[in-house]
């Protein structure tokens, strides 16, 4: 049974159940939607997992996942109907006969939408196991979570996996970037606006910055990260995401495919970085001890489990360049980082200077325009212009200030509860809707181009620059910028728009 634009009852299979995405992500996500009203009252959400448990104390866990990651207060209300949904199935995810189960848990007449938040390298098995119960039909969906694959021949073995039970139509490659609120005005702004729409180009651009800094370390998660990488990460799917969001050509129109078209393109236009320029391109660093917020933290190789040989990045700036007619001669400049002063993503774009100043008398260089929009923690689109400043003069010039024009979303919707990217990902999931999902050849491409980059970083035998805790990462991400004139854009980051 399809859901377009509607919804409809679904059993909803939640693989991993137990594990870190769900308890904190998805199954909040799923009882605020419940709370929305947004969940059809004969959907059925099942929790997957090999623990044994019976549905009462899966009921309960639940219930404590929810009172321990939410914010808000656990509304009873909400909760009996939520819980009434609930069922859990003991499964051996790698034993493809133990999914005979399925067989008496799902109903035929309902859409089965499997959420895959388990490791991927058992994404095949999963699948083959429902082939293998006789589940699988052309309504099914199923949804995977990054990374897919570590580089892009692990990625195709991965996706060739998958494919061979679902179509293409039937996979939602999740990446949460694509759920946020600025992430999705991005299209609005660009293409509902005719002030941005007619300006976007590089006539009027000079260059994009995109950063995406956490201030967190690794997080117990020293034998996954030191494989990945902040470059396989972070840069391989959010980064480029955005990235082909801003830079991409109108779409058609707002259906999934011609969205994601004009994303590949994009990725196509990507000028390779290899051996010949990736030391004039990119900078990578590895953070070492130092304090975030006033706490004293340890650096990447004393964390715990370390490998004290590793020459893994936990820092990667980029300058990224597209060869088509739209962005000729405009740099886009990437930074991501673990352990930096505070957490914050923001896309900053700065718009060529006026070529003439007739107030130089009182403002000698005039500041480009920026259009700022922010991911978080506070998400926020901010335009910089500068204004007259008010009061009498008995001079002939005018004095000017930058201000800024603020569309802070928690203060300008404050009537609207501003919904976490993964609720607005699971519920387009269950309307059928892959617009905010991401292909297979945009993965693929990606992966390529990413590919070039480390490859060319383990030819030339450098090992990452150390950057101390709390600092925007090594000297050359200044560099980077400086060479061109530029300097990276660091703004009031982790409090309110005012």
């Amino acid at each position: 049974m399809a859901l377009e634009n509607t919804v409809e009852a679904c059993d909803f299979v939640l693989f991993g159940t137990k594990g870190d995405l769900a308890r904190r992500k998805l199954l909040p996500s799923l009882y605020q939607l419940e709370r929305a009203g947004l969940i059809d009252p004969q959907t059925r959400i099942i929790g997957v997992a090999r623990n044994q448990m019976d549905c009462e104390e899966y009921v309960q866990l639940v219930k404590e996942n929810l009172q321990t990651f939410m914010s808000d207060e656990l509304d009873e209300t909400v909760w009996k109907r939520f819980s009434a949904k609930l069922d859990y199935l003991c499964v051996d995810m790698k034993d493809h006969g133990a999914y005979a189960v399925f067989k008496e848990h799902v109903d035929s007449d309902r859409t089965m939408v499997c959420y895959l938040a388990t490791p991927p390298s058992i994404y095949g098995d999963i699948c083959k196991g429902l082939h293998q119960a006789g589940v699988i039909d052309p309504s099914v969906r199923v949804v995977l979570e990054k990374p897919i694959g570590h580089d892009l021949a692990s990625s195709k073995v991965i996706n060739e996996q998958v494919a061979t039970y679902f179509q293409e139509n039937q996979i939602y490659r999740i990446d949460h970037y694509l759920g946020k609120e600025t992430v999705l005005n991005l299209i609005a702004l660009r293409f509902a606006n005719s002030i941005f729409a007619t300006n976007w180009d590089h006539n009027c651009i000079d260059h994009v910055q995109i950063s995406v800094a956490e201030s967190v370390g690794i997080e117990g998660r020293w034998g996954y990260f030191d494989e990945a990488g902040q470059m396989r990460d972070m840069v391989q799917n959010h980064l480029l995401q955005i990235l082909s969001l801003i830079a991409m050509e109108p779409p058609t129109t707002l259906d999934a495919d011609a969205i994601r078209d004009e994303k590949l393109k994009v990725l196509k236009a990507l000028r390779p970085i290899n051996s010949s320029n990736v030391s004039e391109k990119t900078v990578r660093g590895q953070y070492s001890s130092g304090f975030v917020r006033g706490q004293e933290v340890p650096g990447y190789l004393e964390e715990p489990d370390a490998n004290q040989k590793s020459e893994t990045e936990s820092f990667v700036a980029l300058k990224v360049e597209l060869d088509n007619w739209r962005w000729a001669g405009v740099p886009f400049y990437l930074r991501t980082g673990k352990r930096m002063p505070t957490k914050v993503s923001e896309i900053v774009i700065y718009f060529k200077s006026q070529p003439h100043n007739l107030f130089k008398d009182s403002f000698a260089t005039l500041p480009p325009n920026k259009l700022t929009i922010r991911l978080q923690p506070d998400e926020a689109v901010e335009v910089t212009v500068m204004n007259k400043v008010p009061g009498l003069t008995g001079a002939s010039s005018m004095n000017l200030q930058k201000t800024k024009l603020d569309l802070s979303f928690s203060e300008t919707f404050s009537d609207e509860r501003i919904a976490d990217a993964y609720e607005k990902l699971l519920l387009e999931v269950m309307l059928g809707n892959q617009a905010l999902f991401v292909r297979r050849d945009e993965i693929e491409q990606a992966w390529t181009w990413v590919d070039g980059i480390i490859d060319a970083w383990k030819n030339s035998n450098e090992p990452p620059e150390p950057y101390q805790a709390g600092t925007w990462g090594p000297v050359a991400s200044i560099a980077l910028l400086a060479r061109d004139g530029r300097a990276w854009y660091e703004s009031k980051v982790g409090r309110k728009a005012k």
